[in-house]
């Protein structure tokens, strides 16, 4: 499995397995990415982020703020692979002896969006997430399709998919005029 591929399986259908096995590639173990996580953090200024695992599964100890999550998805727009990454809506793995097809992952924030976008600007990328404790969350990357301006949204804590998604959308339509 190549890192690319672990990479579209992290972020398009949320792959806990995924963030394991890059974690370990990188750091050698998942504390140890953890610990690279929270110096990225700190160095990014992030007060109110501090994590405690690479899966985004709930820990009381694991958290993070609107503001603080639209600053990770900035940074790591600058990133051209993350960029990539996040604005891609269907990819499919390399071939490997157990599937000579590849697997194929969609994104969660495009298949639910589609049908549903603001009329006054283009969403991007982004990732949605979901825990129970913290409910249904997005943080999006869009432009207002008259100026140009970009736009990073973030909701959290939504009771369910729905309303994550027409939240982010009322969001657009509110300052992308």
């Amino acid at each position: 499995i190549t890192m690319t591929d672990l990479l579209y399986g992290l972020i398009l259908p949320s792959g806990a397995d995924a963030a394991l096995a890059l974690a370990e590639k990188t750091a050698g173990s998942e504390a140890e990415f953890v610990k690279l996580m929270n110096k990225k953090a700190e160095a990014l200024g992030l007060t109110d982020t501090h994590f405690e695992n690479t899966t985004g599964l709930f820990d009381s100890n694991h958290y993070t703020t609107a503001y603080d999550m639209a600053v990770i998805l900035e940074t790591a727009l600058k990133n051209p692979v993350c960029k990539k990454i996040l604005s891609t809506k269907r990819y499919t793995t390399s071939s490997t002896p157990k599937h000579p097809e590849g697997i194929e992952f969609s994104a969660t924030l495009f298949d639910y969006m589609y049908g549903t976008e603001p009329e006054t600007a283009t969403i991007l990328a982004g990732k949605t997430g979901f825990v129970n404790e913290s409910g249904y969350c997005i943080a999006s990357y869009g432009t207002n399709n008259e100026t140009g301006n970009e736009y990073i949204v973030v909701t959290l804590k939504n009771s369910s998919r729905w309303p994550a998604f027409h939240g982010q959308i009322d969001l657009y339509k509110q300052f992308a005029k």
